[in-house]
């Protein structure tokens, strides 16, 4: 027996606060945007303590922005990040559509987590190492990736150019320093910590970045990570992303704990928590981690406090295990629509240009899609050729896999 009722139970199982057919209320948040100031890049893990266990907010809740952490970013720039989460939010419908109507294998949407990869990627430099999880597709939108390169990948057609080594929505992208995405869950953490190491051994002024759900937080990858991003002061920004479910599970089953940031002060890491739906605040702690790991100071753990607003994935139905509404309750809001208000209250948006960005958008992710398929779709090809089972592994192929390619050779033509 299972559940906050199973009190007969000899272990303690935690289970969801609220399911299917029960109503969601979370508590409102308290957090004001003037809570908690910014400390010097070179502070020590305990100074940060307060900002673990609270709250980071630039934006409150009626989308005013203010406080210590409201950095002076231009609205060119608040502008572009919000059409690069609008172009994701399109692009992920758009995706879905060609999931549902056997165009595309699998998807994973962002939907709720759009400022989440844009806002942090806007933060860093060109140089930066990225290594994402599954919510963050839209990094590489900031990085200037053709969204046709990326529709071809999810296809798996004849210019993915993964080879279909990989599942859709699983990207790399070399050019823009994008990584891998790995379906076994938290190893990224420690990769990007070895990648930090290797660029502070060349002495490149280079920073990686990873992001782990909140359920994966609970693999060993996740505190090897912090601990040698801890030891070896590793130029690193290593996000938690809490959103607040990990496929069907609750988020109480990866920790006991109130927040997931206040488990970096141990490892003597800089920590933080943020709004995750708040554009602005994610900019700016991102920012500030960035210019401590460049300073040579070191890694900073962040929490990024959000909500998956959709389906873990295209195989997944969340109405079979939260509230149908659930979404709509989460005091963050959306960030899109946040960030939206706020450029209209201080004059450098309108609700006619973003039916306009909206529109322009919709027509770009249509042709992207048009012009992907002529090179292969789903249900006829062309697919990426058997042969690059073996290629690009290694410099000289080992004998015994140049048997196995010779023996797939005779069987796939024959």
């Amino acid at each position: 027996m299972a559940g906050k009722d199973a009190t007969n139970s000899p272990i303690h199982i935690p289970s969801a606060p609220f399911r299917p057919g029960d109503t969601s209320t979370f508590e409102q948040w308290t957090a004001k945007p003037t809570d908690h100031s910014m400390p010097a890049i070179n502070c020590s893990a305990e100074e940060t303590a307060e900002h673990a266990a609270g709250l980071i907010r630039v934006l409150s809740d009626d989308n005013i922005a203010s406080g210590d952490w409201n950095r002076d970013i231009s609205a060119e720039d608040l502008r572009l990040g919000l059409e690069h989460m609008v172009r994701l939010r399109i692009f992920d419908d758009r995706m879905m559509k060609m999931q549902r109507t056997g165009k595309l294998s699998f998807y994973m949407r962002s939907l709720g987590e759009e400022a989440v990869a844009i806002a942090q990627t806007m933060a860093l430099e060109n140089q930066d190492w990225i290594f994402p999880s599954y919510r963050q597709p839209g990094a590489q939108f900031v990085r200037g990736r053709d969204m046709v390169s990326m529709i071809c990948h999810c296809i798996g057609n004849e210019e993915d150019n993964v080879k279909g080594r990989q599942m859709p929505v699983h990207y790399t992208w070399k050019e823009g320093r994008f990584i891998s995405i790995s379906s076994p869950v938290g190893t990224q953490f420690s990769q990007a910590v070895g990648v930090g190491l290797a660029s502070q051994y060349k002495g490149l002024d280079e920073v990686t970045i990873s992001w782990i759900g909140d359920g994966s937080s609970s693999q060993g990858d996740y505190h090897y990570a912090l601990n040698f991003a801890g030891v070896f002061k590793a130029p690193v920004i290593l996000n938690t992303v809490n959103n607040q479910w990990a496929i069907s599970s609750h988020v109480n089953i990866a920790t006991a704990g109130k927040n997931f940031a206040i488990r970096g002060i141990p490892y003597d890491l800089p920590s933080l928590r943020v709004d995750g739906n708040d554009f602005l605040a994610l900019y700016s702690v991102t920012k500030w981690a960035r210019d401590r790991a460049a300073a040579g100071f070191g890694a900073t753990h962040i929490e990024v406090l959000t909500y998956r607003a959709g389906a873990h994935s295209s195989s997944d139905d969340p109405t079979r295990y939260r509230p149908q509404d659930e979404a709509q309750c989460w005091p963050g809001g959306d960030p899109i629509e946040r960030l939206k208000s706020h450029l209209i209250e201080i004059g450098e948006w309108s609700d006619e240009q973003h039916d306009s960005l909206e529109e322009k958008i919709d027509s770009e992710v249509m042709n992207a899609y048009k012009e992907a398929v002529k090179f292969g779709d789903l249900a006829n090809g062309p697919y990426p050729s058997s042969d690059h089972i073996f290629t690009e592994v290694y410099e000289t192929v080992p004998w015994h896999l140049e048997e196995q390619r010779k023996e797939m050779k005779r069987w796939r033509d024959a």
